[in-house]
């Protein structure tokens, strides 16, 4: 019977990945508030790119947020956490799932860079969403579907840390109140940017022009021009510090779960028939080969089987 995979490195490598590009657009985003520049996931790996190291760095952010990939896939295809199957259920694994697929693109960003190729486009990601979005059938409903999965996203991921719902998947070695705090503060500030990037999104459907559509530097850019938007914008770029810091205690505490042993054990009854049929074959053999195999099938059956 084979191994349920142990997705522990590949979820802590990733966390800590992320936390490290959330803590580079933060110190982006406070930079640019004095010399200008965007403070978005992609300009903080073209950034770290132009340091000492930097290719090395960017490989290693890559091929973590790789693991991060294959975690939210476990999330989500396989509710690792646990999730069930019930209607809310349903919504957070598709979130994850949602999340697999952005984070994927910025690791193929990240290692292209590492490795000198073409990493994708130098500007947001959300306006080559955006872009690709209208250009399909019925794209401005579409980018407006799109941009309300933001928002809601954002009202979630807030709500996360308001609840201190994240708390139950952590196992803290003692006190946390301060560390909690950290974390309810980065988790409110990305929900924050995640549901404006999310009117964003929606508005550049509305007026089908996609260059509407914003990333991270976009929305802390319309924050800013709200009243006491400074004040406003200073408050969020140290909260994306914060979620990068939440990011690093998820690396370090999080409690990761393999696939549920119900399903591992459904994954493994589906190859069953060809195992049978591969027994029924060797019963046809003779010979020493033939032998060990029906041996080796045998267990197998039986482990799966329980019988």
């Amino acid at each position: 019977m084979p191994r349920k995979p142990n997705f522990e490195l590949l979820a802590r490598s990733g966390y800590a990945a992320r936390g490290v590009v959330f803590l580079l657009v933060a110190g982006l985003a406070l930079l640019s508030g004095v010399a200008g520049g965007n403070a978005d996931t992609k300009s903080a790996v073209a950034t770290l790119v132009e340091q000492p190291f930097g290719r090395a760095w960017v490989g290693i952010i890559g091929v973590g947020l790789l693991g991060f990939v294959a975690w939210r896939l476990a999330q989500s295809l396989a509710d690792s956490d646990r999730h069930g199957n019930d209607r809310k259920a349903i919504v957070i694994r598709a979130a994850m799932f949602g999340s697999a697929i952005t984070y994927l693109g910025l690791a193929v960003y990240a290692l292209g860079h590492a490795f000198s190729m073409a990493g994708g486009s130098e500007g947001s990601g959300e306006k080559g969403l955006a872009h690709w979005v209208m250009s399909q059938p019925f794209g401005s409903y579409l980018a407006i579907i799109i941009g309300i999965g933001f928002i809601v996203g954002g009202v979630v991921t807030s709500a996360k840390g308001l609840t201190r719902g994240f708390e139950k998947y952590l196992r803290f070695p003692g006190a946390k109140c301060v560390v909690s705090m950290v974390c309810v503060y980065g988790l409110v500030a990305r929900g924050v940017v995640f549901a404006i990037t999310g009117v964003l999104f929606a508005y550049a459907g509305f007026t089908v022009d996609p260059e509407q559509a914003g990333s991270i530097s976009e929305a802390l850019s319309w924050l800013r021009q709200l009243p006491f938007g400074s004040v406003l914008y200073l408050v969020v770029a140290l909260g994306l510090a914060a979620f990068g810091i939440y990011n690093l205690v998820e690396a370090r505490y999080r409690i990761v779960r393999g696939i549920p042993a119900e399903m591992s054990k459904d994954l493994c009854s589906d190859n069953l028939a060809a195992d049978l049929a591969a027994t029924d074959d060797a019963r046809t053999q003779d010979g020493p080969s033939a032998a060990r195999r029906r041996r080796t099938l045998a267990q197998k059956r039986s482990l799966v089987t329980g019988r």
